[in-house]
């Protein structure tokens, strides 16, 4: 599938530091997004609007700007941390890029192309039960009443989703920070920066970016660092391989993310050299979009790979990352702010 040229600009023009004037005629438009979205949040404060209550907690793992910021592995982490403490977890998720609309279990054997690229990532990764669905408070009763043991359900995006009532609300940023701090759609913010005032945390997927921090000043603030440094095999028997195996070979990386630049960032971390090959966040891929690596080997993400790693005709390797958070001295940790506002216990 051909990625149009404006599809590719817009995310570089949105991530500039002041507005690009070739974004000026949106401005009206993102005005009017801004009206609706007060008057949309104001109908569901006033009880106009209806929020719906599952009978288990919910912890929402949201962003305030559009595209990949690092939530996923975000909710792996979470999820690990909460199976650790004795919790039977569950994620629910709106399944982007997939063409399902109707609720439904993700297996780790679905096809992406019905469930979303992250669900299925998620499914073959978490352990837990996941489910996918446009409707958030609908997914979250299919799973409860699939799998009744569930005592918390994690929700992998859905901040914007205020149908579902929710216990703790935890925001991630990448590096990028707000870009050019406009709305959608002249700018990449979802909701404007004031939104934070109502968030348990904000998560720093790279360094924190200074107009962000001090909107979230007064909340706990934590550093995440996706690791990685074996590659795993994208099809076929599990093998692993790691970067000094790979180095002084024609190398490709193609990152369909929301940031693609961090990933080849922490491949050069790794000592290795290669040819960039950045597509939009969400791309379905077809095979000819991979025909830039037939006489090399081609380097992925994990998200990437579970849509494209049969397409791949020569050597395919998939970097699976973990989150690490770091905990800002004398402080509480994020695990720890997140149970007390589970169950009300004072962290340490």
């Amino acid at each position: 599938m051909a990625v149009s040229g404006l599809e590719r600009r817009l995310p570089g023009w949105w991530y500039q530091r002041r507005l690009v004037v070739a974004l000026w005629p949106l401005l009206p438009v993102s005005w009017l997004f801004g009206v609706l979205g007060r008057l949309r949040r104001g109908l569901y404060r006033c009880g106009v609007l209806r929020t719906d209550h599952l009978p288990v907690p919910v912890v929402v793992v949201g962003n305030l700007t559009i595209g990949g910021s690092g939530k996923t592995p975000l909710v792996l982490w979470l999820v690990s941390r909460l199976r650790d403490q004795g919790w039977f977890p569950g994620i629910i998720s709106r399944g982007y890029g997939g063409s399902g609309e109707s609720v439904r279990p993700v297996l780790p054997s679905s096809p992406c192309s019905v469930v979303g690229d992250e669900p299925l990532m998620l499914a073959r990764r978490s352990g837990v039960p996941v489910f996918v669905g446009r409707d958030r408070f609908a997914v979250g009763q299919a799973l409860l009443a699939a799998h009744p043991e569930c005592n918390v359900i994690v929700a992998d995006d859905g901040l914007q989703h205020y149908r579902l009532q929710r216990a703790v609300e935890l925001v991630v940023f990448d590096g990028r920070g707000i870009g050019n701090g406009h709305l959608l759609p002249a700018g990449p913010l979802r909701e404007p920066l004031r939104r934070l005032s109502g968030v348990a945390a904000v998560i720093w997927n790279g360094l924190p970016e200074a107009r962000a921090a001090a909107a979230a000043r007064h909340l706990p603030q934590f550093e995440m660092q996706l690791v990685g440094e074996r590659f795993v095999a994208a099809a076929g028997a599990r093998r692993v391989c790691d970067a000094p195996s790979l180095m002084n070979r024609k190398l490709y990386a193609m990152a369909g993310i929301g940031d693609p630049q961090r990933f080849f960032r922490q491949l050069r971390t790794l000592g290795l050299d290669f040819e960039e090959h950045p597509f939009p966040d969400h791309h379905s891929y077809v095979a000819g979009d991979l025909a830039f690596a037939q006489n090399g080997v081609l380097l992925m993400t994990e998200k990437d790979a579970v849509k494209c790693a049969n397409l791949a005709t020569g050597e395919a390797w998939v970097l699976p990352v973990e989150a690490v958070i770091g905990t800002p001295p004398g402080h509480a940790g994020l695990f720890e702010t997140i149970l007390e506002k589970l169950h009300g216990r004072t962290p340490a």
